[in-house]
């Protein structure tokens, strides 16, 4: 490929699963792909030593402190790379003049700036961040058609729907034949657990997914089927689906990855080993098909596959999901925030497992849901929720 159709990538957060895949891909392809920045939270040591193998303009970490140890290492190496910190020099990453394309792969509410700006500034954007839709599905999507911006979901489960769908999908289900979207999920490490030994596991085996090598957070979502409800929400946005026409299907072996129903009965399924760089190479490459590094899909070793229906009693966070989608409004950033903040106090084995729904729970319950117009509201919503989450960790924790 030649330099000056080369593309340009921004990673917001480098460091995490998402960001390591991606770079592992972009390794694969000097000839395609050209790193412009990576960003990350506070990992300064393995910030620099992506800094050394790609070469970045641009390093930026969010804390301070870890940017200045970050600012050290690079001088000693002699890498002429600026280093920055802070959410504003995340934003301009993400919208940098000589950046084609933005890889959001920061974990929570702190990726939703940055994937705005990216989205404002007319970047192809490959969606990772489930949390920029889910917290203000409106402001971004206006943001996208306003821009023009090819969004490509990473999400194993978004891009798989959107490989199934047909090529130009309009964003019109009914216009297009769709019937209804199936979004596949493992069930985690708990699928097979009682209520009460549920009420026992630890963050150790919440972390311990039977299939996908996650972080800490996604992992706990994985275990309580709240990353599944968030998922539920962002395919809504992304393609224009009634929250009834989006079912939730376990398949313990994370072979099919979703799949797309039509009217006229056919069923379209994405099917690969359970590896995140598959779908990261389709979107970095797409509409072309790239190698990922990813081993080819034996399907007489896999022998069999397998489905069933979701448990909502034994995973209330996927009922707390879907009402929120429901209800709309600041609802899901309150679902958000609520959930954050329960799992992060989890990890932190403040509240058992089985807390984290009935924090986020109680926060619905308490909370007036409002209109969302602008980011402020969503803002100014995800705030308020993790006060009140805090209040309910607190009471739980006596």
């Amino acid at each position: 490929m030649q330099p000056d159709t080369m593309q340009r990538i921004s990673i917001l957060g480098s460091t995490g699963s998402i960001g390591t895949s991606t770079l592992d891909v972009v390794a694969r392809h000097p000839d395609r792909f050209k790193i412009v920045a990576l960003t990350a939270n506070s990992q300064a040591d393995l910030l620099f030593q992506q800094c050394r193998q790609f070469k970045p303009s641009y390093a930026v970490l969010l804390d301070e402190p870890s940017a200045k140890e970050l600012r050290r290492l690079v001088s000693d190496a002699g890498l002429d790379i600026e280093v920055l910190s802070g959410m504003a020099a995340l934003e301009q990453v993400a919208a940098l003049p000589e950046v084609d394309a933005v890889m959001a792969a920061i974990v929570g509410a702190a990726g939703l700036r940055p994937t705005l700006a990216a989205a404002h500034a007319g970047k192809k954007i490959l969606l990772a961040n489930k949390e920029t839709l889910v917290m203000a599905g409106n402001v971004f999507m206006e943001a996208v058609h306003a821009s023009g911006v090819m969004l490509l979901p990473i999400d194993s489960e978004h891009n798989a729907i959107f490989q199934a769908l047909p090529r130009g999908y309009d964003g019109d289900p009914s216009a297009n034949g769709v019937r209804r979207i199936l979004l596949t999920a493992s069930g985690g490490p708990f699928l097979k657990l009682s209520l009460s030994e549920l009420e026992r596991v630890t963050p150790e085996q919440a972390c311990a997914h039977p299939n996908w090598v996650m972080g800490r957070k996604i992992s706990v979502d994985s275990a309580s089927m709240m990353n599944k409800g968030l998922e539920v929400i962002e395919a809504h946005w992304l393609f224009n689906a009634d929250a009834d026409d989006i079912q939730v299907v376990v398949h313990p072996q994370s072979v099919i990855h979703s799949l797309v129903e039509y009217v006229d009965g056919s069923v379209l399924a994405q099917l690969g080993n359970p590896d995140m760089r598959t779908p990261i190479a389709y979107g970095l490459a797409y509409p072309d098909r790239i190698d990922a590094g990813v081993a080819p899909l034996d399907l007489f070793e896999v022998a069999s596959l397998n489905f069933s229906a979701p448990d909502f009693d034994r995973f209330p966070c996927l009922t707390l999901a879907y009402q929120a989608l429901r209800t709309a409004g600041t609802a899901p950033a309150i679902l958000n925030a609520a959930n954050e903040e329960a799992v992060a106090a989890f990890l932190d084995r403040q509240i058992p497992f089985l807390a984290i729904p009935r924090v986020i729970g109680a926060v619905l319950d308490e909370l007036s849901v409002g209109s969302v117009v602008c980011l402020d509201d969503v803002i100014g919503a995800d705030a308020e929720a993790r006060r009140a989450a805090q209040q309910q960790i607190r009471k739980i924790g006596r």
